[in-house]
């Protein structure tokens, strides 16, 4: 039983290695950004992007859907997007007598990848549409609820310097992202790797490598990774660390954060975590893969006051010292 699991570990975790591979022929260095994706790929959450216009971030997804051999499509959001434009609608249609009928025409949120571009320039209302396929896996219209393929990820988009006319999602939306990730400038050593690729006659072509039930298996082998006491114990002292009123609070928490995390912190924290010990080739569960993963599950969902915005603080930083306090005290234990 242990060598076949071993023996699936080390297939799926090869599987992983040449999507990364093929990604790696268009997309030049964000390995935290590729790496991100995958893991709330197989972890089967979405993830919210946020950087600068020009950074990869569409590429990215349809690079992915290229090498996964997934149904992708795009939303462009904007002002005026309706919900309808998102999940589909009712029309009218007309059978082989003439007769009128109708009937659900879907819209681009089934597919298996959904990029969903700049997604705080819509209402609320329209964000509200897509969040809720993404919690719930269906969209129901009428009384016929539709069940969503697997797997299926959004990635969301948002800028984080233009934000005239745009409507910032809310906590309790933003909660149900598994990672935020922040998309970062390239280095110089990469910003040249992008232009000789760009002035290259050929466009490098991208393999398929994989398809849906191959993910689903990958998954099921990601979640056989095993969560020792103690692992489990430090990611939850993290989330207790973030709660400005809680016995367990940090010292940065109690004044610099209004709301700390919710338990679903907790619980991505651990699936996070596995899908990267999983990525990393071993069966166990680490506090370094928990550290890894802890920025960019937590950054959105911690709320900083007014003095923390006064002192010049974010959400990077108080995180890194109520990490790095939590790490050297689970070491001394």
């Amino acid at each position: 039983m242990i060598a076949a699991s071993e023996a699936a570990l080390e297939m799926a975790v090869a599987r992983m290695r040449r999507v990364r591979t093929e990604i790696g022929k268009i997309i030049v260095g964000q390995d935290d950004v590729v790496e991100g994706v995958l893991i709330c790929l197989v972890a089967g959450g979405h993830v919210l992007l946020e950087g600068v216009p020009g950074l990869g971030k569409t590429t990215l997804l349809r690079t992915l859907s290229r090498a996964l051999q997934l149904k992708y499509s795009r939303i462009q959001f904007t002002p005026d997007l309706m919900p309808g434009d998102i999940v589909g609608s009712m029309v009218a249609d007309t059978d082989d007598r003439g007769g009128k009928f109708l009937r659900f025409q879907p819209g681009p949120i089934f597919a298996n990848l959904v990029l969903a571009d700049e997604i705080n320039r819509a209402t609320p209302k329209t964000q509200s549409a897509l969040l809720e396929a993404m919690q719930e896996r269906t969209v129901t219209s009428g009384t016929t609820t539709h069940e969503l393929e697997a797997p299926f990820l959004v990635m969301a988009t948002q800028n984080p310097i233009e934000m005239e006319g745009t409507y910032p999602l809310p906590e309790a939306q933003l909660d149900r992202f598994l990672m935020k990730i922040l998309v970062r400038y390239p280095s110089r050593e990469d910003l040249t790797r992008i232009v000789e690729r760009t002035i290259q006659r050929d466009e490098a072509q991208v393999e398929p490598v994989l398809d849906g039930p191959t993910i689903l298996e990958v998954r099921s082998v990601a979640r056989q990774v095993l969560v020792a006491p103690h692992v489990r114990e430090y990611a939850i002292q993290i989330v207790m660390a973030t709660q400005p009123d809680g016995e367990e609070r940090h010292d940065m928490a109690r004044r610099y954060i209004r709301y700390g995390s919710s338990p679903r912190g907790a619980q991505a924290l651990v699936e996070c975590g596995r899908v990267l010990a999983f990525m990393r080739g071993r069966f166990h569960l680490s506090i370094d893969d928990i550290q890894s993963v802890a920025p960019a599950v937590l950054r959105h969902r911690i709320i900083l006051n007014f003095d923390a915005h006064a002192d010049g603080e974010t959400p990077e930083t108080v995180l890194s010292a109520i990490i790095r306090d939590v790490s050297v005290r689970a070491a001394v234990a």
